[in-house]
């Protein structure tokens, strides 16, 4: 249910989005008086899943975690309405940083120098919309290439803040970069 009151804020999924990089920022924009926004390619339900390597294993291990109900389609979003947005992370940035509603939304963040957050894979999506060039962000380690290649820098710390943007690894690092993203809405909020 929206609360026209509180500032809203996206949170960018699809399926195969990783649960706890989804759900902590989420819990974490109520808890700071924000309208969490879930956006995905359709109004539907997305299946989530949690991964992490398991002792022995050099890949990561996939199961299946909960799932979530997007509010809105990134076709229906206008990104003015919105005061910041988080790339979550998973599989999904993978499958849906061709959507061109979502590369358009990603681009006109960066141009607003809004908050911005992301975590694991998210780096695809601004990477994909040419967002990164010049830009420091931290990444899970496998999606160093995906950051470098469209002219970003990969820093391997729990929480990296360049400007306007915000980023950790892993959900490891949700109680590094999260505080400092928060801090950046409120600014916004205020301003």
């Amino acid at each position: 249910m929206s609360d026209s009151s509180k500032p809203k804020v996206l949170i960018i999924i699809g399926d195969a989005a990783e649960t706890v990089d989804t759900m902590y920022p989420y819990f974490r924009l109520i808890e700071g008086g924000y309208e969490p926004v879930i956006a995905a390619p359709e109004k539907r339900t997305y299946q989530m899943v949690m991964h992490q390597n398991k002792p022995g294993w050099t890949i990561t291990k996939e199961w299946e975690g909960y799932t979530m109900d997007a509010d809105i389609a990134f076709a229906d979003i206008q990104p003015k309405d919105y005061l910041g947005i988080f790339f979550s992370g998973g599989r999904a940035p993978e499958y849906i940083r061709e959507d061109e509603d979502l590369l358009r939304i990603t681009r006109y963040f960066f141009e607003q120098n809004a908050p911005i957050a992301s975590v694991c894979h998210g780096v695809e999506i601004p990477a994909r919309a040419d967002c990164v060039k010049g830009r420091r962000m931290a990444t899970v380690p496998k999606a160093k290439f995906d950051l470098e290649i469209c002219g970003g820098t990969f820093v391997d710390e729990p929480c990296v803040i360049d400007g306007n943007l915000i980023s950790g690894r892993t959900f490891w690092d949700h109680g590094h970069y999260m505080g400092p993203w928060m801090k950046l809405l409120d600014e916004a909020r205020n301003a």
